[in-house]
């Protein structure tokens, strides 16, 4: 039974149907009329589409570019995995000190726009000569996903926590765990495991994010695609490849988030159900 809304009635499914089928012809008329205009503008020509057939396009740009995409997304989700972890167990610390100073600094990156951060860094380590300028585009555009992504994640994980029952600490603190230990052991886990589709919607933007780094020159796949289109006079061809192997990795990862999550979840219940006969033969012989 819902909680947040009504159940709706015959009438209105059968209304929710109707707008369902008109949402739909409404969207493949407009698919159609682009298609028809893109033809009639010569975009929709073989020989535009044809270069992405042969090894050029994809050994000298889009494999290259989606390397340092992926180079960018798998070095962010570990740093912002890491920044997420210590910033959610700050914003639940029993110190009010600790409270404070890791909310104010989760809001604050939260609140601040991921390319403005890009652009930051990549001036500021530029300015600073830390590292290696070929490097900088690299470190500007993970720091940016970092911090403002990390912070995301803080707050799955404190709003996780604070979704589970209030036993599951009371038990913790019942058998001797001290706070940091229930959290850390017991509802910290299980808070991750509830958040798993929030997560995966968030690996997903930082995967989409990368793509703000071409602003800084960081020669991702979307700036690759840009370059080769721009060279061959067929960008917008190559943005749509460039597109279509995002959507592709994206819906990747959102599987893999799912399974992962249902195979937890079977685990759980599995694990739940095992114990529960051995529980009731011990009551029937007592």
């Amino acid at each position: 039974m819902s909680t947040l809304f009504d159940v709706p009635g015959p009438v209105a499914r059968r209304r929710m149907v109707w707008v369902n089928i008109a949402a739909t012809v409404a969207v493949a008329g407009i698919g159609v009329w682009v298609l028809t205009r893109l033809g009639a503008k010569g975009q929709l020509d073989a020989a535009l589409w044809k270069p992405f057939l042969t090894a050029n396009p994809w050994v000298n740009y889009l494999l290259p570019g989606l390397v340092e995409t992926l180079k960018a997304a798998g070095i962010s989700i570990v740093t912002s995995a890491v920044y997420g972890f210590v910033f959610g167990l700050g914003r639940l610390s029993s110190s009010k000190i600790v409270r404070t100073v890791s909310g104010g600094v989760v809001e604050f990156f939260r609140a601040v726009p991921v390319l403005l951060m890009m652009i930051f860094f990549y001036l500021g380590l530029g300015q600073m000569r830390l590292i290696e300028p070929s490097d900088v585009p690299l470190v500007a555009v993970v720091l940016g996903l970092t911090f403002y992504n990390g912070s995301v994640f803080a707050e799955l994980i404190r709003s996780g926590v604070h979704g589970l029952p209030k036993g599951q600490r009371e038990a913790a603190l019942a058998v001797g765990l001290r706070d940091v230990q229930s959290l850390r052991l017991i509802e910290v886990p299980q808070a991750v495991i509830a958040m798993l589709p929030a997560i995966a919607s968030q690996l997903v933007v930082i995967l989409k994010d990368t793509a703000l780094g071409v602003i800084i020159t960081y020669p991702e796949l979307l700036d690759a695609a840009r370059r080769y289109g721009a060279g061959n006079g067929n960008i917008l061809q190559s943005l749509v490849v460039a597109a279509l192997i995002f959507i592709v990795i994206n819906y990747g990862l959102t599987r893999l988030a799912e399974a992962l999550a249902g195979r937890v979840g079977r685990r759980t219940a599995g694990e739940a159900r095992a114990e529960a006969p051995t529980l009731v033969t011990a009551i029937g012989k007592d």
